[in-house]
């Protein structure tokens, strides 16, 4: 249920309904826009008279939100969220390219790749220290020497980074990495997700291979009820009958969960297809469509990475499609 506020609401009003409905067990949150103040209740509103709110003086009108998702909601939130990190902001018009090896492999790699891709325009530095991998002996990455690596990168070049999370039981190591990645196979892992809504750090929560658009809100539900509200959407692919690429691009998720929710969403091309050569069409259709962002996988020497070579631009072609995303966002943070 979301109470919609007249201009200017006297704030001794709004403090005794607040009040008055926390006192109903109801929790409260308050959104106030350029134009509007929105009362959100999340909880059990059934002994909530509505009548009773709508005759309040500061009162607008009052709606019931269908949706099983609240926090993530833009009947919740209209304004678009905008989640700033290290100097750099995404969502809300603001766009911003994620930019970095599918894994780190040595302080030698990470810092080459880190300053390519600083130097082409992207605003964060991604890194696998933790990998997910299908075979068991395929290699999972450095773990905590891999973070460790990324700070060293992050120290060169004051690129924020990006790196995803496996296990709770990990959160101590992540303490400095500026944005904390859920990936596709960990999307409904509710413990985790619980968790990380305890922390006051973004969150880049990638879509699972085989989830609904509102799955995935409602993983992002269980982030914003810990109280953590910057949380970044990210399409990533979705697995179809199609053999062709990867995964499944799903564009019109941009326009969808844009319409659903509040929160920023980013595209990833590069898992989604699963080959450089597709990577720059894919990107350039998504900034096109009006995606957030883009989180796109670059590698000094694919031939030879560890992990996901053939789907890792170079930092030439990086920088290439850099150029042709400046085209169609002109207004770029860079």
């Amino acid at each position: 249920m979301v109470v919609l506020l007249k201009k200017n609401p006297d704030k001794t009003q709004l403090d005794s309904l607040t009040q008055w409905l926390q006192g109903l067990g109801v929790e409260t949150h308050v959104s106030v826009g350029a134009h509007q103040t929105i009362v959100g209740l999340v909880g059990d509103t059934s002994r909530v008279d509505i009548n009773v709110i709508r005759a309040l003086d500061i009162v607008e009108d009052v709606k019931r939100i269908q949706e099983p998702f609240k926090n993530a909601n833009r009947k919740f939130h209209p304004e678009d969220t905008v989640v700033e990190v290290g100097g750099f902001k995404i969502g809300g018009g603001h766009f911003a390219v994620i930019a970095g090896p599918c894994s780190v492999e040595s302080e030698e790699q990470i810092c080459a790749v880190a300053q390519a891709v600083k130097a082409s325009g992207a605003m964060a530095l991604r890194g696998g220290a933790f990998k997910p991998r299908t075979s068991p002996y395929a290699f999972q990455g450095l773990h905590g020497d891999g973070i460790r690596l990324l700070l060293k990168a992050k120290e060169l070049t004051g690129l924020p980074i990006v790196s995803e999370i496996m296990d709770a039981s990990h959160i101590p190591l992540f303490e400095e990495v500026d944005v904390i990645q859920v990936g596709a196979r960990n999307m409904q892992n509710f413990e985790l997700l619980k968790q990380l809504g305890k922390l006051r750090k973004p969150v880049l929560l990638k879509r699972g291979l085989a989830n609904t658009l509102q799955e995935l809100l409602m993983s992002a539900e269980y982030v914003m009820a810990g109280g953590n509200s910057q949380v970044i959407l990210c399409e990533r692919g979705i697995r179809t009958f199609e053999t062709y690429t990867r995964n499944t691009l799903d564009l019109s998720a941009i326009p969808v969960l844009h319409s659903l929710s509040h929160l920023p969403v980013i595209i990833d091309p590069s898992h989604a297809t699963g080959s450089a050569k597709l990577v720059q069409p894919m990107a350039l259709a998504a900034a096109a469509a009006g995606a957030d962002g883009l989180i796109i996988e670059v590698h000094n020497d694919p031939a030879h990475a560890l992990c996901d070579g053939p789907q890792s631009l170079t930092p030439e072609a990086f920088d290439g499609l850099m150029k042709k995303v400046e085209a169609i966002q002109p207004y770029a943070d860079r």
